[in-house]
């Protein structure tokens, strides 16, 4: 075998052991970053999860919104890049507790039973104002001692929290969006796919109530949202008995 031949030979064996090499370590940060995400949802390979829907305000019991609709489909996407499987089921139909299997509760107390009992165990600091007559307030969320009120298609809010109970190891997350709007609660959902992984490296496995701000959503849909504050303190603190207003 000549010099020329020899390197040739060389070479090639060379690349081959820098591509198999280079396809290791690619695989190995997938996979890495793999469990980091199935960590973060409590949702490791083969799991369950829950999708709890809500029902359209005012519409019959199995009807969902649009947009509500396009937020399951997001949590979807998210559930099968875990290699997890979704069961859907209505909010007056999961009558379970939580920690077995990871929830994604969808919608607000007014349409959702299931979040308003969440907010009840879980976000003592949470009041929403479900009243059904027109007015400034309808709507409105309170966190701690503040408030923010909705502008319809110029301002509007939803919290998105990951909730652990108890120290169990192995517990599943409950994760909630409780918007304002449908068009919130897919602002949400659609915030937690593009940034769980600044999420999980902030928080880790544990818990966060996030309240986020939906700008202009009449132009951008959902896709202009703010970070207004981590409330997690405020929301998990009872608020004091003379501000709890119990609609009529």
């Amino acid at each position: 075998m000549n010099d020329d031949v020899r390197n040739i030979v060389l070479g090639v064996i060379a690349a081959a052991v820098s591509a198999a090499l280079g396809w290791v370590a690619r695989t190995c940060l997938w996979r890495r970053r793999l469990r980091r995400k199935q960590a973060f949802f409590g949702l490791p390979d083969n799991s369950e999860s829950l999708l709890v829907v809500n029902r359209e305000a005012g519409g019959a019991e199995l009807s969902v919104m649009r947009n509500d609709v396009f937020a399951l489909l997001e949590l979807s996407a998210l559930i099968k890049d875990c290699n997890a499987h979704a069961q859907v089921v209505g909010h007056d139909t999961a009558r379970q507790g939580f920690g077995d299997r990871t929830e994604f509760c969808v919608g607000g107390p007014s349409s959702n039973r299931r979040m308003a009992a969440h907010l009840s165990s879980l976000l003592p600091g949470v009041r929403v104002n479900a009243d059904a007559e027109p007015g400034p307030d309808r709507g409105a969320f309170r966190i701690g001692g503040e408030d923010y009120r909705i502008d319809p298609g110029v301002t509007e809010y939803v919290l998105l929290a990951r909730l652990t109970v108890g120290q169990r190891r192995g517990e599943r997350p409950v994760f909630l969006f409780c918007g304002q709007r449908a068009i919130t609660n897919q602002a949400a959902t659609r915030y937690l796919a593009r940034h769980h992984e600044r999420l999980a490296r902030k928080y880790g496995d544990g818990s966060f109530v996030l309240l986020l701000k939906v700008v202009n959503s009449q132009a951008y849909g959902p896709d202009v949202v703010e970070l207004v504050d981590d409330v997690t303190r405020a929301a998990r603190t009872p608020l004091p008995a003379t501000t709890i207003v119990t609609p009529t």
